[in-house]
Order: structure tokens, then sequence, then C-alpha cells
């Protein structure tokens, strides 16, 4: 009885800190969200690329010396030797994630942004299913309808309120929101299967190498002219330097999230970034907060807690990509309750 009211404990333990992680990412991304209408307003113009190279400069100047200390220089380059495409595959649909995303509110209207920006959540289970071997059980595809219902809710309270805008070009954009989902959904899944191999400082490191790359090479093709007619006033540099730090904050802590929990209940857990954009917007904006808001939060969280009745484990024959078939210096071992680093 003591052993089952420990684990019955643990688990609830286990679920406050991921639902509090979850939340802090939430509202990250609505920060960016904030910070990125700002910018727009300033320029004119969507730059998604030079938003995010700041990002991705941070994590290779931060996490690149962590993991070449706690690594040795000879561990870091064997793993990148014998598994650099899947972190240029990584840093590849991570920066096309962002770019067709913020994008994409420049064509279409808001309702459709918010309808298509939740394909990323089945995406991300049908890729969990194949490249993990998750296997779900009916309580958490039920968390996961209720999570739905309550993004339901939220859209309708927007749509109630009047907050949808006229598409310029609906086709394009729903296009480029149907393939920014699609990459987050594939870089979600694809992180968290890196990380529960290799330390987390170590994925976003080379995440910051190769995205830095990838996003400023795409950045000089297709913004230089742009940037080249910017006006730098105190506001763009400001909103600039914000939107990096915290994406940083949401880059840097959601590897964790991954490994404690799932890139499933990361998507889930982020639908409550719409409640905490009202929130901005009721003390910038004098909005008023509805009851279908407060509903539809509510219904998310209780979805998170019932996708957690059983909590996510490690799969005991997470399947094994090329590259991640043999275990090297530095990796993860994968069972089942374990993540011990092999010397």
């Amino acid at each position: 009885m003591a052993i089952v009211i420990g684990n019955v404990v643990g688990n609830w333990q286990h679920f406050a800190v991921i639902l509090v992680i979850g939340q802090i990412l939430s509202l990250c991304i609505t920060s960016t969200s904030v910070i990125s209408n700002k910018l727009a307003e300033y320029q004119n113009v969507t730059v998604p690329n030079f938003q995010s190279f700041l990002v991705y400069a941070l994590l290779l100047v931060v996490y690149m010396p962590v993991a070449l200390v706690r690594l040795g220089p000879r561990v870091v380059w064997e793993n990148i030797r014998q598994r650099f495409y899947w972190y240029v595959l990584l840093a590849a649909v991570d920066v096309e994630g962002n770019y067709f995303v913020i994008k994409a509110y420049s064509y279409t209207s808001l309702l459709s942004c918010m309808l298509l920006d939740t394909w990323t959540l089945p995406c991300v289970v049908v890729l969990s299913f194949f490249m993990l071997k998750v296997r779900y059980r009916w309580t958490q595809i039920l968390g996961v309808l209720v999570c739905l219902g309550g993004m339901g809710l939220l859209i309708k309270g927007d749509m109630d309120a009047g907050k949808n805008y006229k598409a310029v070009d609906v086709v394009k954009g729903d296009i480029f929101m149907l393939i920014g989902a699609t990459c987050y959904a594939l870089s979600n899944t694809l992180e968290e299967f890196i990380v529960r191999h290799r330390p987390q400082y170590e994925t976003v490191a080379w995440l910051g190498f190769f995205g830095t790359i990838i996003n400023g090479v795409q950045m000089g093709i297709i913004e230089h002219s742009a940037l080249s007619n910017m006006v730098w006033t105190k506001e763009i540099v400001g909103c600039t330097i914000g939107f990096g730090l915290v994406m940083f904050v949401l880059y840097s802590l959601a590897p964790f999230l991954f490994r404690m929990s799932s890139a499933t209940f990361y998507n889930l857990s982020i639908m409550t970034s719409d409640f905490y954009g009202l929130i901005f917007a009721k003390y910038m904006f004098h909005d008023k907060i509805t009851p279908i808001y407060a509903g539809a939060f509510t219904m998310i969280v209780v979805g998170l807690l019932v996708y957690h009745v059983f909590p996510y484990k490690c799969p005991e024959h997470m399947a094994r990509l090329p590259g991640f078939r043999e275990q090297l210096p530095g990796d993860v071992e994968i069972s089942p309750g374990t993540h011990r680093m092999v010397a």
C-alpha cells in the first residue's frame, strides 16, 4: 500500500512539474506572438528569418561551450560525425517552421491560422507512433480530444469577439500554415527522439549551429532588400532582442519537457497560449475576458490531466533510426526509468 501511495504522489508531483514547464512555454509562445505583432507594426514588413537569427546564434554561443566542457571535444565530434544529418534535418525543419508560420499570418485570416495551427498535434501523434514507437492508451486519446475541444472554445471566443481579420491571399496563407505546422511537428518529434539519446544542452547547441547557418543563408537571400531599407529604431532593436531572449528560454526548456513527458504533451500544453494572449490584451488594450475563455482554459488543463492519468513513458523498444542503432560515448540509456549517460 505504501508503495502504491508513493507512486501516486510521485505521479502527481511529476504532473505538477511538467504542467508548470508547459505553461511557461505557452507564455513564451504568447510573448513571441505579441512581440512579432509589434515588430510588424514598426517595420511594416514581415522578416521572420531576421527575427529568428538571434535565437539560433544565442543557442550556439551559450550551449556549444557547455557541451564541449561537459562532454569533451572528442565525444561531441564523434556524435556529430556519425549523426550530423539528423541535426541538419532538425535545424532545417525548425527554421522553415518558424518562417512559414510567421509568413502565414500576413496572408490568411486569424481563424484559418488558429485552425490550421492545430494540424501540428495530429502530425506529432502520428510521427510519435512510427518514429518513437509510442502506443497511446485510450485515456491519452481522450485527453487530446478534450484539449482540442478547449482550443475550439478559444477560437469561438475570438470569433465572437470580432478578432478575425480578412485574408489577403487565403490559399497561399493556408498552404504556408500547413507547411509550417507540419515542420513544427517533425521538429518536435525529432527533437524528442534526439534528447532521449543525447544531453539536452548538446542537442540545442547543434540546433543553434546548423540553425544559424541555414537561417542566415535564407535571410541573406530572401530578406536582404527589406533589411537594407529598414530604419533601425530603438523599438525595432528592443523588440528583436526581446523576441530572441524569449525564444531562447523556450528552446532551452522545451527539451526538458520532451524528455520528462513528450512532444505530444508539449503541443497540448501550448494550446493555452491564446488564453494568455487574452490576458495581455486585457491589460494592454482593455479587452474583456468572457466566461468562454475561462472555460476553454479549464478544459485544456483538464485534458492535460486526463492525458497524464497513465503517464507517458519512454518506450522499451524505441525505433532505432540510422546513426542511433549503436550507442556512442555521451549517449543516454533509454531504458524505462533510467537516463544514465554512457561513458
